[in-house]
């Protein structure tokens, strides 16, 4: 579990209503939390070159610019998680939050639980990254990998990969020629509070294949086992039959 006693993580909170702000600061703060707010979107990005929060929460929907369009210029800056606030429970708005560089969604309205639970899950996830000890992985000439500097070569070229990203393909790795189910994934990547989100998987699944894989349509390397899982070929094999989504 997420400590909160040894270290104050602070927390931006961005909503235009006031009492929305009230409830989430009188809830993390009771947690052990530093509380900042904003109540719009250019206050936001003023509070996050001024404070430097450890996380973002964000709603949706604001006055001036919306969150998206807030979220959209914090990932040109800043690589700070951020947690979408949404009165909106369409699968749309999730998956357009996610792929703007969201790492996580709030649909209100929400308990204090659910607000805690998910806050230090994703901080948790960003401290707790498992670096690689063995150096550079050449799985072949077109994909290198080397966990420890958070680096990925495809094609002699360096890649960019969101913090989710490198965990959910450091976990494929360092499980390579074994199928790891949904539930062993949302556990390894995101936590056990969303062992029922399976699209978190099927989402991020497709984001990392259009990064690494020559042919995302076809992939070689993140393969498919219909019903249960995926898995990394077994490099060293050179084992590249299975399917795909």
């Amino acid at each position: 579990m997420l400590d909160t006693s040894s270290r104050k993580y602070r927390v931006l909170v961005v909503d235009d209503e006031r009492r929305m702000v009230g409830f989430i600061r009188l809830n993390l703060e009771q947690d052990g939390f530093e509380v900042i707010e904003a109540f719009n979107g250019t206050q936001a990005l003023d509070r996050l070159r001024d404070s430097l929060p450890d996380l973002i929460l964000l709603d949706v929907m604001m006055p001036d610019i919306d969150g998206f369009e807030v979220l959209r210029t914090i990932r040109e800056i800043s690589q700070v998680p951020v947690i979408m606030l949404t009165a909106k429970s369409e699968e749309d708005d999730k998956v357009r939050g996610l792929e703007l560089g969201a790492d996580d969604y709030i649909t209100k309205p929400f308990s204090p639980r659910e607000l805690v639970s998910r806050v230090k899950a994703v901080l948790r996830r960003g401290s707790s990254f498992e670096e690689q000890e063995e150096g550079i992985i050449e799985v072949d000439d077109w994909l290198k990998i080397d966990f420890g500097r958070r680096e990925v070569w495809v094609n002699d070229e360096l890649v960019k990969l969101r913090p989710t990203e490198y965990r959910l393909l450091y976990h494929l790795v360092q499980n390579a020629g074994w199928v790891l189910t949904h539930d062993q994934i949302l556990t390894k990547v995101w936590g056990y509070e969303y062992r029922d989100e399976p699209h978190y998987v099927r989402l991020y699944i497709n984001y990392l294949r259009k990064k690494i894989e020559e042919d995302p349509s076809n992939p070689k390397y993140i393969l498919t086992e219909r019903g249960v899982g995926y898995r990394f070929v077994d490099y060293k094999r050179e084992d590249v039959s299975g399917g795909k989504d």
